[in-house]
C-alpha cells in the first residue's frame, strides 16, 4: 500500500509586491538560508527593470517571463527489455513553474562579470520576449520530446 502523500507547506506571499511567486523564486535563489541578501538581489532587479530598462510593471514581466520559459512536455528515461528509452511526458503545472525558476536561476548563475541582479534583469526581460539561454534551454527540451515521440507508447 503507497503511504499517504506529504502536505506542502503553504509558500507565505513577499512584503514588497504581495505575490507568492516571487517569494519562490527568493526561496530558489537563496544560499545559505541568506533570505535578506535574495530579496533584495531580486528587488533590485526588478529596481533595474523600472528604472534603467523603463519598463512600468516589472512583477508582470517577470510572471510572463516564467510562463515563457515553462516547459509543456519534457523527456523522462524509461528502461524496457534492457533498453533505455527518453520517453516524452507531459510537465505538471508545479513542477513546470519549479524547473522555469531552476533554468532561469541555472543561467543567471553561469553568467560572470556582472552584479546578480542585472543578470537576472536582463535575462528577465530577454525570456519576457522569448529569447535568451534559459528560453534556449526549455526550446531543447522540447526539441527532445518532439525528435523522442516514436517511444511515447513506452509511458506509464
Amino acid at each position: 500500500m503507497r503511504r499517504p502523500l506529504r502536505k506542502k507547506p503553504e509558500i507565505k506571499a513577499d512584503p514588497k509586491y504581495d505575490s507568492t511567486l516571487v517569494e519562490k523564486f527568493i526561496n530558489s535563489l537563496m544560499w545559505d538560508g541568506k533570505k535578506s541578501t535574495a530579496r533584495q538581489v531580486i528587488y533590485d532587479a526588478f529596481e533595474i527593470m523600472e528604472k534603467e530598462k523603463k519598463i512600468k510593471n516589472p512583477l508582470e514581466l517577470f510572471e510572463q517571463a516564467l510562463e515563457n520559459l515553462s516547459p509543456v512536455m519534457e523527456v523522462r528515461s524509461r528502461r524496457v527489455g534492457g533498453a533505455n528509452y527518453q520517453v516524452p511526458r507531459e510537465v505538471r503545472p508545479e513542477r513546470r513553474r519549479t524547473l522555469a525558476i531552476r533554468w532561469l536561476l541555472l543561467v543567471a548563475r553561469s553568467a560572470k562579470g556582472k552584479p546578480m541582479a542585472r543578470i537576472l534583469a536582463d535575462e528577465l526581460i530577454a525570456a519576457s520576449k522569448k529569447e535568451g539561454a534559459a528560453y534556449k534551454k526549455k526550446e531543447d527540451t522540447h526539441r527532445m520530446a518532439e525528435s523522442n515521440k516514436a517511444f511515447a507508447h513506452f509511458a506509464w
